[in-house]
């Protein structure tokens, strides 16, 4: 219809049989019933958008506007309405060569580290990163970008929600959320009202998918969200990237699965910025991330050398980078299950190993 007839105000002008040879009966039929609620959505946009929020501006960009992100043009369904929360310094149009960041709700404490730790670096190198809100991954990955930023006055993160404006979803995330709105911003194309509906999360995917220059999956299930933004990444020509983990891990097989199918490996943020050719004068400047970074995504820059006096502990050796138990443990070391438990303690409390579900314990990358 766009195509057809111009701008939204075009099509509602055009008469039912114009309509008709371009939609179906039933679509042309609904272009001429206002929807019940209409005003009523009106009242509470035009409220929203008149309300204060500790100085967040509020906007609705539409399809017609200049601030209007050229990136999202060339998706197949760009959404006609974008609401935008966040500094009134930022726009969606700056972010030409910003990165997704995406990847598990429920991921291991090495995913978690590298999300913060290579969102901080990409931060870093000047990138904003794109990401859900969502638990896990998510959090991680603005909080990382965020921490790059610092108190910097620049565009650190964009979060697309799969929900209206006027709520924050999930609730813990509303500290997270008042942070993002500072140095950045939060978009839906959801009307406000709009809940936390399963249905509006795979749609939210294909604007992360649409914003960014390319996506970098952290962790991941063979199921997952995740892999619908990496997917549609890929329909769009874009770059899809993916960190690999143990084999043992669930976490760890759609980021597996990716790179089977193409996606490129990735083990430090230099493999990130080899493929945006407009950022390789600036990886010299990016804070060298990997596996390495520190679990509070500091890129260990905390003062702090966390692999000093670590790279050689045997029993770091013996405990690998896969999740194990202490009987597994015992039997490779010979060590009795009271001393493991007292050195995995310690360790435990230096950072160097995270406790799991179950029972296991796994070495957090630290060379």
């Amino acid at each position: 219809m766009l195509a057809a007839f111009g701008l939204p105000e075009r099509i509602f002008a055009q008469p039912d049989a114009a309509l008709r040879e371009v939609v179906s009966l039933a679509q042309a039929s609904a272009l001429q019933q206002p929807p019940a609620n209409l005003q009523a959505q009106i009242d509470l946009t035009w409220q929203w958008l008149h309300a204060g929020d500790n100085g967040a501006s509020r906007r609705v960009v539409t399809l017609g506007d200049a601030g209007y992100p050229a990136s999202l043009l060339e998706m197949v369904d760009p959404p006609l309405m974008l609401y935008v929360l966040g500094n009134a310094d930022f726009d969606l149009t700056q972010l030409g060569h910003s990165i997704a960041v995406v990847g598990s709700r429920n991921p291991t404490p090495q995913g978690a580290t590298n999300a913060r730790s290579f969102a901080r670096a990409l931060g870093d190198a000047g990138l904003p990163v794109v990401s859900g809100l969502a638990l896990g991954v998510d959090g991680a990955a603005h909080q990382g970008a965020l921490d790059a930023a610092g108190d910097v006055p620049r565009l650190a993160t964009v979060a697309v929600v799969g929900t209206g404006l006027d709520r924050v979803y999930p609730a813990r995330h509303r500290d997270l959320a008042h942070r993002i709105t500072q140095q950045g911003l939060i978009v839906s194309e959801l009307p406000l009202g709009t809940p936390p509906l399963t249905q509006n999360f795979p749609k939210r995917n294909r604007l992360i998918a649409g914003l960014a220059r390319g996506t970098l999956v952290v962790e991941a299930a063979l199921q997952s969200g995740s892999l619908i933004t990496a997917r549609l990444t890929s329909e769009q020509g874009k770059e899809v990237f993916a960190i690999p983990g143990s084999i043992h891990s669930p976490q760890s097989r759609g980021c597996h699965a990716l790179i089977r199918q193409g996606a490129k490996l990735v083990e430090s943020v230099n493999d990130i910025l080899e493929e945006l050719p407009p950022m390789q004068a600036r990886q010299a400047a990016a804070a060298p991330a990997s596996h390495s970074s520190d679990g509070n995504g500091n890129g260990g820059g905390n003062g702090h050398d966390s692999s000093a006096g670590t790279s050689e502990d045997p029993l770091l050796v013996s405990l690998g980078h896969d999740p194990v138990s202490l009987d597994a443990l015992s039997a490779r070391t010979g060590w009795s299950a009271a001393a493991l438990q007292a050195k995995m303690l310690e360790l435990e409390l230096d950072g160097h190993v995270a406790r799991l579900p179950g029972g296991l314990f796994q070495r957090m990358a630290s060379t």
